[in-house]
This record gives C-alpha cells, sequence and structure tokens, in this order.
C-alpha cells in the first residue's frame, strides 16, 4: 500500500465549504471560535455508516453541552444525504464532497484493505478541531460500532 498524507494533532486543518443536505453550504471557517469534530464515512444508508451517524446523533447533546458542533463528510451527492437524514433523524450538518477533494486533503480517501483486497475508497476517519482551526485529535480507520463512545472517552465526557 502506498503512503497518504495523514494530518496530526497540531496540523491546521484544511478549510474547506461544502455543499450540506439541505441545499445549502458550510464552511469549516464558519466554526471558528469553538471545537468542532468532523467525521469521514463511505456511504449513507449502510448498515455501518448508519450506526456511526446514530451514535453522533445520541451524544449530540452532551456534545453540545461541552461546546462541540458535529459535521459528517461522505462522498454522497446532498439529495441521498437528505434521505438519510430524513430517515434517521439526524440534526447535524451532513456534508457533500461527490469530487472527494476535502476526503483527500485529510487523508481521508485513499488505499485501504477491504475483506483482504487493497482498494481505492474512503477512511473512516475522524478529526477534533480547535477553536483555532488546529487538529486537536487525529483517528483514521476507525470503526463505525463503539467509535464514538471511544471518542466520548478520549474527550473525557460523559460517563
Amino acid at each position: 500500500m502506498t503512503e497518504q498524507t495523514r494530518l496530526e494533532p497540531g496540523d491546521k486543518a484544511p478549510d474547506f465549504t461544502l455543499p450540506d443536505s439541505e441545499g445549502g453550504e458550510v464552511s469549516l471557517a464558519s466554526f471558528r471560535g469553538g471545537p468542532v469534530v468532523v467525521y469521514f464515512y463511505p456511504r449513507a444508508s449502510t448498515p455501518g455508516c448508519t450506526t456511526q451517524a446514530c451514535d453522533f446523533r445520541d451524544n449530540l447533546a452532551l456534545l453540545g453541552d461541552s461546546g462541540y458542533q458535529v459535521l459528517g463528510v461522505s462522498p454522497d451527492k446532498p439529495a441521498k444525504l437528505a434521505a438519510f437524514a430524513e430517515n434517521e433523524g439526524l440534526t447535524f450538518p451532513l456534508l457533500s464532497d461527490p469530487d472527494k477533494t476535502v476526503l483527500s486533503a485529510y487523508g481521508a480517501f485513499g488505499e485501504k484493505k477491504n475483506y483482504g483486497k487493497i482498494v481505492q475508497g474512503v477512511i473512516r476517519s475522524t478529526f477534533v478541531i480547535d477553536g483555532d482551526g488546529v487538529i486537536a485529535k487525529a483517528m483514521y480507520n476507525v470503526r463505525a460500532t463503539g467509535h464514538v463512545a471511544r471518542l466520548l472517552k478520549e474527550l473525557k465526557l460523559g460517563s
């Protein structure tokens, strides 16, 4: 496998502006001043991605009470993201990156192992970005199940 760019704590978070599921645009810069969790996932409405999104949804109040905003990013088109948000009751922004520019800038797209084969695809990843736009946490190859609980523990939130 070839080595991909990986962001690390202390790196400046690549800025972006992407279309959201509601037809608007969301810019990372608009969240300056407070921490943001940006997570990248392969495809809306698939079992793993639904589990992960619902875990974020179910912990949104806890994250929000601690000042965190949540943004989900996938290569899906806005219409698919809108259906996903409606079907699962997701109330945080879901952003569309069909050309995978932002995914690539974060090292969340590239070669990965899938069922023993090396393939090109979205690398399930989560980043915590501080209020100054600096990466505080960079988590690659996370599992859909249990990831949000692990993140909350690392952020020292909840029980």
